[in-house]
């Protein structure tokens, strides 16, 4: 029985609509991520799952309860906030155990259950202190401990790692998934940040004003996006979306490629495949490879190569990026360190063809 459904769900404010027909459905332990840009929806959606907005139309089960119209107390869920939300006068074990206090749990269930979250999340030596007293993720970590109590049917996370520095984040987001693997919790998350949408979740929602763009596996989502939306959200950098024109040619695909000051690049792809003339060519910046010494490509067959001349070089540690001009617009490439690329330079690049995308120029819908 799945834990969260969300049925023909909408929201709206007067006549502004904020979601419009949400359908979501979780297992028991799922990692679900609601991600997508600022103002699309997402805090609005988990806002109305934990019932701390009324809906306009629709329902929503969790574990298999219809709680449309039950109060936020009586959902079973617990609801970790972006402010932490900690009481400022009450220490960090009174924090982590006033919710039970207030429900009637007996006091050994409450120590019992307070050494349990204080032992996970590494803050025994900080019960004592006052939130004041405490860094921005010890604050997380305490938040985190007065959910974990709760034992809820559902955790929901707002933006929870927003606050935090960069170095941070990184590693609180590595606790967040260790806690998830432990408990095998059943958790929905929101987030603005890619990164972290990809790194925690076993499902994603990727949502654009108030509309469901994709629901699927990181690797879904990554890999094989609905559309160019998606494609360009997911990823840094981003996938290059490049115009092209498409033709078949001898059961395979012609793909032409505009350059600046020379012939257009052609692309064979080996598959025959039923696009629109004018088409748009998706591809991740790691799928593009130096071409010299290409064995290494899976399936070499479908690695179309060429010289192009590259305007930028910009070394990054393990990667180097290489920036050229290809349909009007900046492609980029993630090259291995030690490449030899040059700016102002022609390169030979190879494209991975078994990782393409074909997106139509007119809806951005994916076409393969």
């Amino acid at each position: 029985m799945p834990i969260l459904e969300i049925e023909h769900l909408q929201k709206a404010y007067g006549d502004t609509h904020i979601l419009h027909d949400i359908n979501i459905s979780i297992e028991p332990g799922d990692f679900l991520v609601l991600v997508g840009p600022s103002g699309c929806g997402k805090s609005t959606l988990l806002n109305c799952i934990a019932g701390l907005e009324p809906i306009t139309g629709g329902t929503i089960r969790i574990a298999g309860r219809d709680v449309t119209g039950v109060s936020p107390k009586d959902r079973d869920i617990a609801m970790v906030f972006q402010s932490y939300a900690l009481y400022p006068t009450m220490s960090v074990a009174r924090n982590i155990t006033f919710g039970m206090q207030v429900r009637g749990v007996d006091k050994a269930t409450q120590e019992r259950k307070l050494a349990e979250v204080a032992r996970q999340l590494q803050i025994e030596p900080l019960l004592n202190r006052k939130p004041g007293q405490l860094s921005g993720g010890q604050r997380q970590r305490v938040a985190m401990g007065r959910a974990l109590v709760r034992d809820p049917a559902l955790f929901l996370f707002d933006e929870p790692l927003s606050n935090l520095d960069a170095k941070l984040r990184v590693s609180m987001r590595t606790e967040i998934k260790k806690l998830h693997q432990d408990l095998n919790a059943s958790i929905v998350y929101v987030t603005h940040d890619q990164i972290e949408a990809m790194t925690l979740a076993t499902r994603i929602v990727v949502m654009k004003g108030g509309v469901i763009q994709q629901i699927g596996t990181p690797a879904e989502i990554y890999n094989k996006p609905a559309n160019m939306f998606v494609a360009d959200f997911m990823g840094s950098p981003a996938m290059n979306l490049i115009p092209a024109r498409a033709r078949a040619e001898g059961g395979q695909t012609r793909i032409e490629i505009d350059r600046p000051g020379d012939a257009p690049l052609v692309i064979v792809d080996p598959v025959a495949r039923d696009l629109p003339t004018e088409i748009v060519l998706g591809v991740r910046p790691e799928d593009i490879h130096e071409a010299t010494g290409n064995a290494h490509l899976p399936g070499t067959a479908q690695a179309a190569s060429s010289d192009v001349l590259i305007e930028i070089v910009e070394p990054a540690g393990a990667d180097t990026f290489a920036v050229t001009h290809l349909g009007g617009k900046p492609v980029t490439a993630r090259l291995r360190a030690e490449s030899a690329v040059q700016a102002r330079q022609p390169f030979p690049l190879a494209f991975d063809l078994s990782k393409v995308s074909y997106f139509s120029p007119k809806d951005g819908q994916r076409l393969n």
